[in-house]
């Protein structure tokens, strides 16, 4: 099938225009908001970030009779191990997202948005005010779209690179000034937001995917996928695969085509051994169970795992997942901003365990810890990052407990072999 969001040559406004693009936002400014917002509901799209949240329900909970202004803000700030789709697609067509917005805005009724992202993407940042730049200049966005009567004026913000901020409160509370913090719900954003105004948070991919569902219906694009998992996704491939990168497939594609036949297999040498789906917070899969799974929210949540944000790393049987494990715990605990106390406190200790076991210190009770402190911290936080932490620990040591077992016996995998250039 033709790919709806990685598009070739569509970077440039004319490029794009050419392609069709802002044809559904000429379409959507005809329209009334809440014939937009169900259109959406019908097309089943589901937030891609990592949730899956359905997004035309989302933009339904904004309340009608809210006073003030609202806004839209679109999450760039992708820092989930593994995954690399939305800096991939902003530059390779950032007009999509652009349209996505003006679109959306004009659903909520928001006359601002935001595009908040990560510091480090200077080149995606780049491209996204060359591209809002150019749409202004046609009148796509800014005072009086396309004649419309209808405002809608978008600002880049860069943040400054914590993983904390890609959860939406912490998100609203850096654009604000404010050390990034996630916030107590309820109040939801959708209530009171940024700026303590309704507001809608959206992620990139989710966003840039709306132009093609108002330009041919919510039916034609629930029609593609599975079951409830309709549309496509685009998946982060990542490990010893022939042709790693970002590849667009249908919801409900198997694990097996996009390792075989859209990444060209494995390296020559290399077994698969594991697989984690969805970014390096979902529970991984041992290679029998990925080989068997299809690539959607319902059948990786039966798997035991998620879809979450697409980013499929593929582990090989050379890979110790201790140490793969203790490279993780080391991520979460830098990057947990500390205010819960399960959070602060769990991934330090999960680390401490890890770095044990790792140099051939520990003992058979840590392991048992291990998955006790993890099992602890689930669902006792403000914000899921503790979940992200303790889902893959306790898939880890379930899976892989022998190699857990090795490791508190004293036997360390062998180091590395120096690398010949």
């Amino acid at each position: 099938m033709e790919n709806i969001l990685l598009k070739d040559n569509v970077t440039g406004l004319e490029s794009y225009f050419a392609a069709g693009g802002y044809k559904a936002l000429k379409k959507a400014l005809a329209m009334k908001p809440a014939d937009l917002i169900e259109e959406v509901k019908k097309s089943g799209l589901r937030g891609r970030g990592g949730a899956g949240f359905p997004t035309g329900l989302k933009w339904s909970f904004v309340p009608k009779d809210a006073e003030g202004p609202r806004y839209l803000v679109c999450n760039a700030d992708e820092g989930e191990p593994g995954t690399f789709k939305d800096r991939e697609l902003i530059l390779r067509n950032p007009h999509a997202l652009i349209e996505g917005m003006a679109i959306a805005a004009r659903a909520i009724g928001a006359g601002t948005g935001y595009i908040y992202i990560r510091g480090e993407f200077v080149a995606e940042a780049r491209a996204l005010e060359k591209a809002a730049a150019e749409a202004r200049a046609k009148g796509f966005i800014g005072g009086n779209m396309l004649g419309s009567g209808s405002d809608f004026e978008l600002y880049l913000h860069r943040g400054a690179g914590a993983y904390i901020c890609g959860e939406e409160t912490a998100l609203l509370e850096s654009l604000e000034g404010f050390k990034g913090q996630p916030r107590l719900k309820p109040p939801f954003p959708a209530v009171k937001g940024l700026f303590g105004g309704p507001t809608v948070i959206n992620n990139v991919e989710t966003l840039a995917s709306v132009p093609a569902i108002i330009d041919k219906g919510g039916a034609w694009y629930a029609a593609i996928g599975a079951g409830k998992s309709t549309g496509t996704k685009l998946f982060c491939v990542s490990g010893p695969v022939n042709k790693p990168g970002v590849y667009e497939l249908p919801l409900g594609a198997a694990f097996r085509e996009l390792l075989e036949k859209t990444c060209g297999g494995l390296k020559p040498g290399k077994k698969l051994k594991a697989v984690i789906p969805g970014g390096s917070s979902t529970p991984v899969l041992t290679a029998e169970e990925a080989w068997a799974v299809k690539l959607d929210y319902e059948s990786l949540a039966a798997a035991g795992s998620m879809l979450g944000s697409g980013g499929v790393i593929v582990i090989d049987e050379s890979q110790c997942m201790v140490k793969l494990l203790q490279v993780l715990a080391r991520f979460y605990h830098h990057e947990s901003c500390g205010q819960c106390t399960p959070c602060r406190e769990g991934c330090g200790w999960i680390e401490k365990i890890m770095d044990r076991l790792e140099s051939g210190k520990g003992s058979p009770k840590d392991i048992d810890t291990l998955y006790s402190v993890a099992e602890g911290m689930t669902g006792r936080t403000i914000c899921p990052l503790a979940d992200a932490m303790a889902m893959p620990v306790m898939s880890f040591v379930k899976k892989f407990r022998s190699e857990f077992e090795a490791h508190a016996a004293g036997k360390c995998c062998p180091p590395e072999a120096p690398v010949k250039h």
